[in-house]
């Protein structure tokens, strides 16, 4: 009971915190977005890139810039992996195997951060800081970019231009990424996360054996691997191992860092489309789906049937201590959410619907509330399918914010919807099907199931965290995880960008007595009510199969 109420407090602590940010950092945004000046530091960077940055770019040159952006960094990346030997602070590391380091650059540049190596022990300090870490900036920035992009596509009329992605990049990971990781990096610090460039030392335990102690630059990765929603972890543990969340206040700092810029992002949407009451109902869509899934696993994880879990007080196999059950799910509610994949507890030990709670997080579409920008654009496109039909039950066409939704703009919403749904089943189906695919799998039946389906829908809606018992690191994982995991990421950009561009074109359209008001209850409910209708009619075979299967049994 203490333990519980001891969460509870926690809880009501992180909200508090969450909403005391919301106004002042949603608005700081907006403006460092939408600002016509650029800071001396920026002007410099557009000089050695070659960008104008009085160029405003079309929808297809915006998608262009993002597509090449995101190959160059997985070459970029997979080099740097490979080559890791010849690299200063190498710590004798070899470089990764070919396959691995494929997946690895996919992993990170996706914002997926997917892990089939052990960090510690694969990895020298320059790969992490000027790889994995680098990366942790970048991909979070694309993510933000697209998700104003359509925000302008939403705010504009009459033009073809959307932006200048260059621009948004630069920006987004100077004026907001840069600084809050810098202050809270420095409180990691102050709490007890490693920051130093010790290498491995050697000690002698009480019982005379030996054991390594690995040091690093933990606290600076830490920091934008939660507030990016990124997820790897510095260490084979992430978010469970001492040296990265050493105690009960970094556990609540981190998961406040997942969950501040995804929630904030619906402040700086309302302030750019000029109306903040939209931005309300779109917190409320995803506050409401988070709050009752958080609920409903923290519940599950401390009443699961069995004498031996309830003496024990609740599942605590693959838990911390420290953080004991409630804190481990509520980390677990913020990760799967999101597009973060860090983890403070082993999902592949959670109780069987306490791990089918996660996996239904993800099949959501990680839009409550998502990632760093993914989960803003995601959310709209649920919202233009909720007006949509609210529309068809009318008899009348369908508008958000002014824009008429038309069979151009509802082509690309399908497609966008259909993208995570195919890449995971079919992974899934693949798997399954395969020699190669079943021999990875540690546990047979229904958890063995859970296990594959996890992975693709981990990979495919780019969280990146893992039921640890699927051996991943194997050539069929490695190659179909990244096919899963890069298609995952850019297929929907290019369905937002297109659709943005759509919009931007149209003009706006005055509210009548037949609009909906989308601000009001009603249209929250009804989106609540598509994100749940949209994810159950495809998942719940595959769920029904696995977790509540296993629950079952």
């Amino acid at each position: 009971m203490n333990a519980t109420f001891g969460a509870v407090l926690q809880v009501l602590v992180l909200v508090l915190a969450l909403g005391l940010v919301y106004r002042p950092f949603g608005d700081y945004m907006a403006r460092s977005l939408e600002s016509p000046r650029h800071t001396r530091v920026e002007r410099g960077i557009y000089r050695i890139i070659g960008v104008d940055s009085s160029a405003d770019q079309r929808w297809s040159v915006y998608l262009r810039s993002v597509l090449a952006f995101s190959v160059v960094s997985v070459l970029a990346l997979y080099a740097l992996l490979r080559l890791q030997a010849y690299l200063p602070y190498s710590l004798g590391r070899e470089g990764m195997p070919s396959l691995q380091s494929l997946n690895t650059a996919v992993s990170f540049v996706t914002n997926t951060n997917w892990q089939s190596y052990s960090g510690e022990a694969a990895l020298g300090y320059t790969a992490q800081m000027a790889g994995l870490a680098v990366q942790n900036f970048l991909s979070a920035a694309v993510g933000i970019a697209v998700a104003v992009a359509l925000i302008r596509g939403l705010a504009r009329t009459h033009t073809d231009r959307l932006g200048n992605f260059w621009v948004d990049l630069t920006r987004i990971t100077i004026r907001i990424l840069l600084p809050v990781a810098v202050v809270f990096g420095i409180v990691l610090i102050l709490n007890g996360v490693v920051q130093n460039f010790a290498g491995d030392t050697t000690i002698t335990t009480l019982t005379g054996g030996t054991q390594t102690i690995p040091g690093g630059p933990v606290a600076s990765q830490e920091v934008i691997k939660e507030l990016g929603t990124n997820g790897g972890g510095f260490y084979n543990a992430n978010s469970s191992h001492p040296f990265e969340n050493p105690n009960g206040l970094t556990n609540l700092i981190e998961i406040f860092l997942i969950l501040v810029i995804p929630f904030s992002l619906t402040r700086t949407f309302g302030r750019i489309v000029g109306d903040l009451r939209q931005g309300y109902a779109i917190l409320a869509v995803m506050a409401s789906i988070w709050a009752t899934v958080t609920g409903l696993l923290i519940w599950v994880e401390l009443n699961h049937a069995g004498p031996a879990l309830q003496l024990a007080g609740g599942a605590m196999e693959g838990k911390e201590v420290r953080f004991g059950v409630p804190m481990s799910a509520v980390f677990a509610s913020a990760t799967t959410s999101t597009s973060t994949g860090a983890v403070n507890s082993m999902h592949d030990s959670f109780t069987a619907y306490g791990g089918g709670l996660a996996l239904f997080n993800m099949t959501l579409g990680e839009v409550t509330p998502g990632g760093t920008g993914s989960g803003l654009y995601g959310m709209l496109v649920a919202a233009i399918v909720a007006v949509f039909i609210a529309g068809l039950m009318v008899g009348r066409t369908p508008e958000y914010l002014g824009k008429k939704i038309g069979a151009r703009e509802m082509k690309l919403v399908a497609l966008y919807i259909l993208t995570t749904p195919t890449l995971l089943l079919l992974g899934l189906g693949a798997a399954m099907a395969t020699e190669t695919g079943r021999a990875a799998i540690l546990n047979p039946g229904p958890h063995g199931l859970s296990e594959v389906f996890y992975g693709f829908a981990s990979a495919s809606n780019n969280n990146g965290s893992a039921f640890a018992g699927l051996g991943a690191n194997t050539d069929f994982y490695n190659i179909a995880l990244a096919v899963a995991m890069f298609l995952g990421r850019l297929l929907p950009i290019c369905f937002v960008l297109a659709l943005a561009g759509s919009l931007a074109q149209q003009g706006k359209a005055p509210a009548s007595a037949g609009t909906l008001p989308t601000y009001r209850p009603q249209f929250v409910l009804l989106t609540v009510g598509v994100i749940l209708i949209v994810a159950g009619l495809t998942f719940v075979p595959a769920l029904a199969l696995g977790p509540l299967a296993e629950g079952l049994s």
